[in-house]
C-alpha cells in the first residue's frame, strides 16, 4: 500500500485531544496535524520522536497536515489505522495470505449489529475477517493489543465467537506494525476482558492470525506471519 507522497519530516511535540498532534518540522515550523488513530498510542506518541506527515491540497480540510508514521526503536511504525484494512485487502486481493486465497471480498459486512471488516466468499465457504491494527509491544519482541480498553473490540470478538459456534469460519487478524515483534499476545494488563474474550473465541473455533508489516517511507505492506501466544 503506497503512502502519500511526499512525506514531510518532523519531531513530535505533543499529541492531545486524541486527534491532534503538534509537530515541529525540520525547517522549524510548528504545525498541527490530524492523528488518524483513536488508541492511546503508547510508545508511539512520545515527545521528540521522529515523525512523517502528509499534507493535503484540499482547501476544505480543517487541518491540512496528517500524521502518517512515527519512528520507534529505529523502525518506522504506521499509525494510520484507516490504512490497516487497505493493507490487508491488498494482500487478500494478491492472494498473499495462506488459507484466505482466491476469495471474493466484501468490505464493512453487517453482522449482528456490527460491521465486520471483511466477508470473504468462495464456493466452499464464507469467512468473517476482522482486522486490528497493532502498534504496542507489551514486552521486548512481543506485540500486543489493545493499547486501551475497547468495548468495540470486545463486541467484535463476541460476534466472531457466535459466528464460529454457528458453523461459519471466523478470523481475527492482528496487523502488527512493530518490526521488532517476533510474536503476539493479548494486552491483559490493559484490557483483561479483551484477553478473556480472545481466549474464549479461539476455544470456540475462531482463528487468530498475526502478520508483521514492512513499513518504509514509501509503502506499508504485509510481511511475515508471527505466532499468537495466549
Amino acid at each position: 500500500m503506497r503512502l502519500p507522497h511526499p512525506l514531510i519530516k518532523g519531531r513530535l511535540v505533543r499529541r492531545y485531544q486524541r486527534f491532534l498532534a503538534d509537530v515541529e518540522l525540520d525547517d522549524g515550523r510548528l504545525v498541527t496535524a490530524h492523528t488518524p488513530n483513536t488508541g492511546s498510542m503508547q510508545q508511539c506518541a512520545m515527545p521528540g520522536q521522529p515523525v512523517l506527515l502528509s499534507k493535503s491540497t484540499n482547501p476544505l480540510r480543517k487541518l491540512a497536515w496528517s500524521w502518517e508514521l512515527v519512528k520507534v526503536n529505529n523502525h518506522w511504525v504506521d499509525i494510520n489505522t484507516h490504512r490497516a484494512n487497505r493493507v490487508v485487502e491488498e494482500a487478500l486481493r494478491g492472494n498473499l495470505i495462506p488459507g484466505l486465497q482466491y476469495c471474493s471480498i466484501r468490505a464493512e459486512f453487517p453482522y449482528s449489529g456490527s460491521r465486520i471488516d471483511f466477508m470473504l466468499e468462495r464456493p466452499e465457504e464464507k469467512i468473517l475477517l476482522e482486522v486490528k491494527n497493532v502498534t504496542l509491544c507489551c514486552h521486548p519482541g512481543i506485540a500486543c493489543f489493545p493499547d486501551a480498553a475497547t468495548t468495540r473490540g470486545q463486541k467484535h470478538l463476541r460476534d466472531l465467537t457466535a459466528a464460529a459456534r454457528s458453523g461459519m469460519r471466523s478470523v481475527i487478524f492482528f496487523l502488527v506494525q512493530r518490526r521488532e515483534a517476533e510474536s503476539f499476545m493479548p494486552a491483559d494488563a490493559i484490557d483483561a476482558e479483551y484477553g478473556r474474550l480472545l481466549r474464549e473465541a479461539l476455544a470456540s473455533g475462531v482463528e487468530a492470525l498475526a502478520f508483521r508489516t514492512v513499513v518504509s517511507v514509501h509503502e506499508t505492506c504485509l510481511g511475515i506471519r508471527i505466532p499468537v501466544h495466549l
